[in-house]
């Protein structure tokens, strides 16, 4: 069995589908936030679309979409996201 690739999620590309790992908190509980949004391990994220200038970047979280600032989405682990439709990976 091969080991997935881990990123940033601030790295993956638009169009892409991951699988969150890990949130880091932030030096201000940035990962905190994020985690009261739905972005906690397990869940699938897929990456919708970046501003002209590349920031923000809106995200579909579990049928929403949140617009994260690449500073923010840089403290979230993420690795490719398995074929499927679901939105959460049991664990």
């Amino acid at each position: 069995m091969t080991e997935m690739r881990r990123i940033k999620l601030s790295e993956a590309p638009v169009g892409a589908r991951v699988l969150v790992c890990s949130v880091e908190p932030g030096p201000e509980g940035q990962g905190r936030r994020l985690e009261d949004m739905g972005v906690i391990a397990g869940t699938v994220i897929r990456v919708e679309r970046r501003a002209p200038m590349g920031d923000p970047t809106i995200y579909e979280v579990r049928h929403a979409r949140l617009a994260v600032r690449r500073a923010d989405a840089s403290l979230v682990e993420v690795e490719s996201a398995p074929a499927g439709g679901g939105d959460d990976v049991a664990l």
